[in-house]
């Protein structure tokens, strides 16, 4: 392993639960945006990649999912769909082009509360001293 990857495998492992997830719809989006790349290139082998790796990130957010927590079953449901909406969208290929940008915006809007939520957890943790106001 080379100083870049540990320096990598390093920060990764000493990262919050909510910075993981954060980090996890990054990939994801970043991966829905490579997909939509390859298909306009009709690259279509990268295409099937980009959304294999979608697909695996859902599955790995659906697994890790704390049923206990009430909205555990929703936010089982919206995995769901996304994981039958990339399958839908690997089968389609252009003919479901359209539906890209759509799970995409379901992937930020979830990105976007999470990391608002996580913002104000760790706001509500920190002494008042300490916040930074922005």
């Amino acid at each position: 392993m080379n100083a870049y990857e540990k320096m990598k495998e390093n920060s990764i492992q000493s990262m919050s639960q909510g910075e993981l997830l954060i980090l996890l719809y990054d990939e994801l989006l970043k991966d829905i945006r490579k997909a939509e790349f390859a298909l306009d290139d009709q690259a279509y082998d990268a295409f099937e990649s980009q959304l294999d790796y979608c697909q695996r990130i859902v599955r790995y957010l659906m697994n890790t999912l704390d049923m206990s927590q009430p909205v555990s079953n929703d936010l089982r449901r919206l995995y769901v769909y996304l994981q039958y909406d990339f399958g839908r969208c690997r089968a389609g290929r252009s003919r479901r082009r359209e539906e890209l940008p759509e799970l995409e915006q379901i992937v930020q809007d979830l990105r976007d509360g999470f990391e608002g939520a996580s913002r104000s957890v760790v706001d509500t943790h920190m002494p008042a001293q300490q916040r930074v106001l922005v």
